[in-house]
C-alpha cells in the first residue's frame, strides 16, 4: 500500500496534487494499490475522486495522532508519501512507529531526519542541509507529467505565449501579468486553474484590452496539449515549468514562493528560460527583446527529460520490497 498524505488549497497551491497524482497514476500501473489523504479542499477531492483515487480526510490543524486510521500496524510493507512540506519530527516519530517506510518531498521540517526518501528535485540551494536517510537531488528526479511525450515538439520563433500560473494562483499574479501584456503585440493564451479566486479581476482585464489580444481558458482538459500550440510559457516556479521545458517550450518564470526564486535561477541558468523575479517586483522586460526561442527550446528539451516519475517509482518499489 501506498499512502499519499498531501496538503492543497488556493493559500498553499495544488502543485503537491498534482505532483502526487502522477505519481500514484505510475504505482497504480504497475498494480500497487493507493491510498490519498488530503485536507478539506473541495476542488481536490474531486479531482482526486476524478482520477478514481480513494481519498480521506484528516485535520490539518493536528500535527499528529490520527495516522493509525489510514494504515495498517505494523505495516512494514507500507509507503507513507509526504507531499506538503516542512514534515514535523512528532508526526514522523508517529509513522515510523506504525513500522511503514516514510518517503518525503523537498522537505527541510525537523521531520524529514527520519524520512527513508527525501526526494528534493525542486531543491537547489543550501542543498547540504537536507535531512533523510537517501536523499535524492537534481532534475533527473523531477516528476512530470508522462503526457507530455506527445506533444513534445521544437520552437522556431516567437508567435504566441502562454500564460500558467498554477492551480490556485495564491496572489493573483495571472491579473498583474495581463495587465502587463495587454498593451504588447503578442497574441496570449491565458490558462487559470481549479482554484483561481481573481477571476472577475481578470476578466476586467481581459475586456478593456484589444479585441483577440488574450484567449481566456479556465480548467482545461490538458495542459500539455495546450502548451503545444505555443512558443513561450509564463509560468511560477513550480513543476509547470520544468514540464513546459520537456515538451520544448522556453519559459519566463515568476517566483509566487520565495522557494521558487532558486527555482526560477537554475532554469535560467540551464539556458531554458528567464528568471522575472518575485511576484511582489516581477520584471517581464525581457518580452521587449529579441529571445532566443530555438536554441531555448532545444536546450530545454535536452536538459529535463520525463523519466523522474519512472525513478522515483522504482525507488519506492524498492523501498517497500
Amino acid at each position: 500500500m501506498f499512502v499519499f498524505c498531501i496538503e492543497s488549497s488556493h493559500a498553499r497551491g495544488m502543485g503537491h496534487l498534482f505532483r502526487s497524482l502522477t505519481l500514484a497514476t505510475e504505482l497504480r500501473s504497475r498494480g500497487h494499490p493507493v491510498l490519498f489523504l488530503a485536507n478539506d479542499h473541495p476542488n481536490s477531492l474531486r479531482i482526486i475522486r476524478e482520477r478514481g483515487f480513494d481519498v480521506a480526510l484528516y485535520g490539518l490543524a493536528s500535527v499528529t495522532g490520527w495516522e493509525n486510521g489510514f494504515i495498517e500496524p505494523d505495516a512494514s510493507s507500507s509507503v507513507w508519501i509526504n507531499d506538503r512540506l516542512n514534515t514535523q519530527r512528532s508526526h514522523s516519530e508517529a509513522i515510523k512507529r506504525l513500522g511503514a517506510k516514510l518517503v518525503t518531498f523537498d522537505d527541510r521540517g525537523d521531520g524529514a531526519e527520519l524520512a527513508d526518501i527525501n526526494i528534493c528535485a525542486l531543491l537547489f540551494e543550501k542543498t547540504e542541509d537536507l535531512k533523510g536517510k537517501d536523499v535524492r537531488l537534481g532534475v533527473e528526479y523531477m516528476i512530470l507529467n508522462p503526457e507530455i511525450a506527445a506533444f513534445r515538439r521544437l520552437r522556431q520563433s516567437l508567435a504566441s505565449i502562454l500564460v500558467t500560473l498554477g492551480g490556485a494562483d495564491t496572489y493573483g499574479v495571472t491579473v498583474r501579468v495581463a495587465k502587463w501584456l495587454s498593451s504588447k503585440s503578442f497574441p496570449v493564451t491565458i490558462v487559470t486553474g481549479p482554484s483561481f479566486q481573481h477571476m472577475a479581476e481578470l476578466e476586467e482585464v481581459v475586456a478593456t484590452a484589444a479585441p483577440d489580444r488574450f484567449k481566456l481558458l479556465n480548467q482545461v482538459p490538458s495542459l500539455a496539449a495546450e502548451m503545444h500550440g505555443h512558443d513561450l510559457a509564463i509560468t511560477g516556479g513550480g513543476v509547470t515549468p520544468f514540464e513546459a521545458c520537456a515538451a520544448g517550450l522556453p519559459c519566463v518564470v515568476i517566483a509566487n514562493e520565495p522557494f521558487e526564486i532558486p527555482v526560477g535561477r537554475a532554469l535560467e541558468g540551464l539556458g531554458a528560460a528567464f528568471f522575472a523575479g518575485h511576484h511582489s517586483a516581477f520584471d517581464l522586460g525581457i518580452l521587449e527583446k529579441p529571445i532566443p526561442i530555438r536554441t531555448m527550446s532545444e536546450t530545454a528539451m535536452a536538459k529535463v527529460d520525463l523519466g523522474g516519475v519512472g525513478r522515483v517509482a522504482d525507488l519506492l518499489e524498492r523501498l517497500a520490497a
